[in-house]
């Protein structure tokens, strides 16, 4: 993420709720508890995703627009968030925080009566400075700021470590593998697949790619394609229906030449992660992940 103007101040707000609410090394950690010591209200009887469809008619066409992919509500007067119940748990857990963000960031209070968040203000590539506050104020809260950071110290380089990580927290997977390789002192990479066309030619498109500092360090930035072949070996995987695969291996050419590395994949049915390190960086653990349910 882009260095935020606030960011010292974001720092210390949410480590100022996190303490004051006693949820500071609590696991998974307590966004209930945070939301509730922040004095706001999440209202679970009203499905933001189940607007009947006579409201939207009488809506105007922005208002229509934007109700149909709200994913998050903040009500400032009120201070009311209402949410997407459609998203999985954990995903709402990252929607309430950043709603939360537009509650407690004492620059933010007053600038709307209402703001409805939606896929685009959510994410992590989110350039606009008032969402990017309020992404970057959810990301270290749910987190735990260095709490996250000593955890991953503790555990092998791996994606099973990842989804450990998103379990231990109440995090997404996507959202734990994003902060995983940007805190990670490893060489490691991760690629986020998406639209999935197993027609005469399959293929799919590349969402993200995101490497940690040692691995740029080393190799430099990997262009990937936007439309990513068959003849890609993850791609294979991908189309073939394969949830995990630990094993893989592929040679990349990088600014140092080419490099064989070993990569791990995983398909959560939303995206498919491909998570990438060079053969040989090993970082062993003594936690052995028995995965279910993910």
């Amino acid at each position: 993420m882009t260095k935020l103007l606030a960011q010292t101040d974001i720092d210390r707000i949410s480590l100022e709720i996190l303490r004051g609410s006693k949820s500071l090394d609590v696991f998974p950690t307590p966004v209930d508890r945070i939301v509730e010591y922040a004095e706001l209200l999440v209202k679970t009887d009203v499905d933001i995703s189940q607007i009947h469809p006579t409201y939207l008619d009488r809506a105007n066409d922005f208002l229509r627009n934007a109700l149909s992919k709200v994913r998050g509500l903040f009500l400032f007067k009120s201070r009311v968030i209402y949410l997407d119940l459609s998203q999985g748990f954990n995903r709402r857990n990252f929607v309430k925080l950043h709603e939360t963000a537009h509650g407690v960031l004492p620059w933010q209070r007053k600038t709307h009566d209402i703001i409805g968040d939606n896929d685009l203000t959510l994410s992590p590539d989110q350039n606009d400075e008032f969402e990017a506050e309020a992404n970057y104020f959810a990301s270290i809260t749910l987190f735990q700021h260095d709490r996250f950071i000593e955890e991953v110290s503790k555990l092998n380089l791996s994606i099973d470590a990842a989804i450990h990580l998103a379990k231990h927290f109440g995090a997404s997977i996507h959202a734990a593998l994003r902060r995983y390789i940007d805190s990670s002192k490893s060489k490691c990479a991760l690629l986020i697949l998406e639209n999935l066309n197993k027609e005469r030619n399959p293929f799919c498109t590349l969402r993200n790619y995101l490497a940690s500092k040692n691995f740029n360090k080393n190799f430099g930035e990997i262009l990937f394609p936007h439309k990513l072949e068959f003849s890609w070996p993850f791609v294979q995987d991908y189309c073939n229906g394969r949830k995990f695969k630990k094993d893989g291996q592929l040679i990349l050419e990088t600014e140092n030449g080419s490099v064989q590395f070993t990569y791990q994949f995983f398909n959560n049915s939303y995206n498919a992660f491909v998570f990438l390190y060079p053969v040989g960086e090993v970082k062993k653990s003594k936690t052995t992940f028995i995965l279910q349910g993910v």
